[in-house]
């Protein structure tokens, strides 16, 4: 079969990392079809997500959805030309499902096979939205998982600069919710509560903000939410009043120390944009901030779609690692095995090595 250049590689892309099932087909830059479907909705009594639910939620989708979408793009699996899915990290049983499927894909299809890095698409998703003329740029990535910071030098070289030292910020959001009763997932609600509240009632600690690097800690931030609220609600349940101004003051904490590390560190590598990701990058308040005090940065947020866990970033990022390998298709063992965890497995960011995005990496 002949193999369509690698900028135009029509590509099936698979994301099962938490509790998002997603398949999409790409062709170079165009979004063919998508399909996407949510557990969320399963996990919201518990006030997270619980990995067996998921994992089964995307057993009982993923085949469904890989027919919509190539039945939406009036493609036929024989005439793909490669198959990319996320490898990790992300909760394992997860995971596993998309990896079989791409496997099942790539292997009865005869298809070119890569698997994705989730964090780094999420990093990606705006370069590939405005093309390669953006690089250098230093990325954000902010999610329920995930805080980090990367500084993307060229296509196939990129380097982490910052990263949380404990809790992400999506999680401390999520944390913070719960502590005012708000459903799962937190991050939305805290944002529709802080939209009436006071950003200035309490005064909620900044953490590493003064420090001379790029890293980030959240759980601190966490537990001071979590004594004001025990401290306010000693004597009965919090007011309406008193909750959105909670919220909308941790709110102002977190994202006053995403927008001064990410900022900071964009000005300090030299570099004249910033891209944002990840599911807490759809936050207004962020948004807000972010560009208010870019002071001539440019700062690229891809669409709320974008953000959020979706199979495009997977697809984009898989066609990227082909036309860096400098060949028209690579195949990844079979063997590959899915990972939880981004930092044990790619980088170390104490060592300043860079992460080649390549499909032999």
């Amino acid at each position: 079969m002949k193999v369509s250049s690698a900028s135009d590689l029509l590509t099936l892309g698979i994301e099962t990392s938490c509790d998002e099932t997603g398949v999409c087909v790409l062709k170079g830059r165009k979004v063919l079809a998508e399909a996407l479907a949510s557990s969320a909705p399963l996990h919201s009594r518990y006030g997270g997500v619980v990995p067996e639910m998921a994992s089964r939620d995307h057993l009982e989708k993923i085949l469904g959805l890989l027919d919509r979408a190539l039945t939406k793009a009036r493609v036929r699996p024989a005439e793909l030309d490669l198959v990319a899915a996320t490898g990790g990290p992300g909760l394992l049983g997860s995971l596993l499902v998309g990896t079989s499927a791409a496997k099942a894909l790539a292997l009865s299809l005869n298809k070119p096979l890569v698997f994705v890095d989730h964090v780094l698409a999420h990093a990606y998703t705006g370069a590939w939205l405005l093309g390669e003329g953006i690089f250098p740029f230093v990325a954000l990535v902010v999610s329920g998982g995930h805080t980090v910071l990367f500084h993307w030098r060229t296509l196939n070289d990129v380097r982490v600069i910052g990263r949380t030292t404990d809790d992400a910020a999506g999680e401390a959001f999520d944390k913070t919710a719960k502590l005012l009763g708000l459903n799962y997932p937190g991050g939305p609600e805290i944002e529709r509560l802080a939209r009436k509240g006071n950003p200035a009632a309490y005064r909620f600690p900044r953490p590493r903000m003064d420090e001379d690097n790029y890293d980030f800690s959240f759980s601190g931030l966490k537990t001071s939410v979590f004594y004001r609220v025990r401290d306010l609600s000693a004597h009965g349940t919090l007011p309406p009043s008193v909750k959105r101004d909670l919220a909308a003051s941790f709110q102002e904490a977190a994202c006053d120390v995403l927008c001064a590390k990410a900022i900071g560190a964009a000005r300090r590598k030299g570099v004249r944009t910033l891209v944002v990701g990840g599911g807490v990058s759809v936050n207004r308040r962020l948004r807000d901030l972010l560009v208010e005090r870019s002071g001539g940065l440019r700062v690229v947020f891809p669409t709320n779609e974008l953000c959020v866990d979706n199979a495009v970033m997977t697809a984009a990022l898989g066609q990227a690692m082909v036309r860096s390998s400098r060949r028209r298709s690579s195949r990844r063992p079979l063997d590959f095995k899915a990972y939880s965890d981004f930092f044990k497995t790619f980088c170390c960011p104490s060592s300043g090595k860079s992460y080649k995005i390549s499909p032999s990496s």
